[in-house]
């Protein structure tokens, strides 16, 4: 099951003046990208991962949106309890796609039937549109889902999955890339039927065992099990430039807002972390990171000199930075452990207020003097099973 255009039917939801009008969402720097566009904005050649300047191009018309990732993570929470209420076993895969195993209901429901029911409760409780692929595999599965959009549903019944496959372009393989997919072409595949009809011992020598897969995939077979929904392992932080720098204290600040940013997400998802990454690309996109292990903590005097320490250890090149980011990972279920050599009364109850204060006005509401203009925008909600989108809401 995928939502369609998510983030696009999000926006629509909360404003219905979008509806049926060209919408771009994503950053509107320089360097920003499209991370979704509507279906009329699609019409102008628009995609995901375009420059948005390339785009804006395309379609000077359209409303352009920088995103609200606690917005979309809302909605798609909602999605997901509407499927985990009913489902025997789900995989959440993304903010906005799902896999469902339905192996052995079809012994008591008709199992296409029972997905058509469940598609049409999400869109009865939640407004968004959704769409289902219903076959024996993820991959087919993944593929029908894409051939029945937008907002509607496809079945591909048992034996049937060669012939639904055959005529469609080989790029309609969810592992085909830009790469595999100049390889392929450049060997005179274009449709996945020309892959169905070569040996597989040429794929191998052609592609080693990723040529293995790929036959195997143009044949529907794929024996990859639906993966039960499980609760993130990391979270983290980056911010793009948009003209590289060299200003230390500017790159300092940055990282402690982040560092302040990751460290209140982990108090509120009630979280540690034993491992901290810090992350530098330079302009000429040579890139490095480095990562220590430290006891479980959540607080924020022990990351930041942590982020800052790791990070005057990998700025060594003097070099224009072009990207920094932050993660924390190894992450286990607890609440915070006073370290009784160095945490004070004080400092835990500054920490405790300052939180309140974030739940009650927001994330951006309190933080420390350096890090006020280091706009890193919310997180939403990172144990939500979604990943953080683009940053703060903003209309242009």
């Amino acid at each position: 099951m995928d939502l369609d255009t998510f983030f696009v039917s999000c926006e629509r939801l909360l404003d219905s003046r979008l509806n049926n009008k060209p919408i771009l969402i994503g950053g509107t720097g320089g360097r920003g990208v499209v991370a979704s566009c509507s279906y009329e904005a699609r019409t102008y050649g628009i995609h995901s991962a375009m420059p948005m300047k390339l785009a804006r191009t395309l379609c000077p018309e359209a409303i352009v949106l920088q995103g609200s990732s606690s917005t979309y993570s809302k909605f798609s929470n909602a999605v997901t309890d509407v499927i985990k209420e009913i489902s025997p076993v789900y995989e959440k895969s993304s903010i906005d796609e799902f896999y469902i195993d339905l192996t052995g209901m079809d012994k008591f429901f008709g199992s296409f039937q029972w997905s058509k029911e469940l598609r049409e409760k999400i869109i009865r409780e939640t407004g968004l549109p959704i769409s289902l692929g219903l076959s024996t595999s993820k991959t087919v599965s993944k593929v029908g889902t894409g051939e029945a959009k937008p907002n509607n549903y496809k079945e591909i019944a048992s034996g049937h999955e060669m012939p639904f496959l055959a005529p469609l372009s080989i790029k309609k393989i969810p592992m085909v890339g830009d790469k595999t997919y100049g390889m392929l072409r450049n060997m005179g595949v274009k449709y996945i039927r020309t892959l169905q009809e070569m040996p597989m011992d040429i794929m191998e020598r052609v592609m080693g065992k990723n040529g293995v897969v790929l036959w195997n995939k143009a044949h529907g077979i794929d024996n990859t099990p639906v993966i039960p929904y499980q609760e993130r392992k990391s979270i983290s932080l980056e911010r793009t430039f948009e003209r590289d720098t060299i200003d230390v204290v500017k790159l300092k600040n940055i990282l402690t807002a982040m560092g302040e940013n990751l460290a209140y997400q982990l108090r509120k998802g009630e979280k540690l972390t034993s491992c901290v990454t810090v992350k530098i690309r330079y302009s000429d996109f040579h890139t490095r990171t480095k990562q220590f292990k430290i006891p479980y903590t959540s607080s924020d005097h022990t990351l930041i000199s942590k982020i800052l320490e790791i990070f005057d250890q990998l700025y060594e090149r003097r070099v224009l930075i072009r990207l920094i980011g932050v993660r924390f990972s190894h992450l286990v279920n607890g609440a915070h452990q006073i370290n009784l050599f160095e945490d004070t009364e004080e400092m835990i109850n500054l920490y405790q207020a300052m939180d309140n204060i974030r739940h009650q006005f927001g994330q951006g509401a309190i933080g420390r003097a350096t890090t006020m203009d280091s706009k890193i925008g919310s997180m939403g909600n990172p144990f939500s099973g979604d990943p953080p989108v683009i940053p703060a809401h903003r209309r242009s």
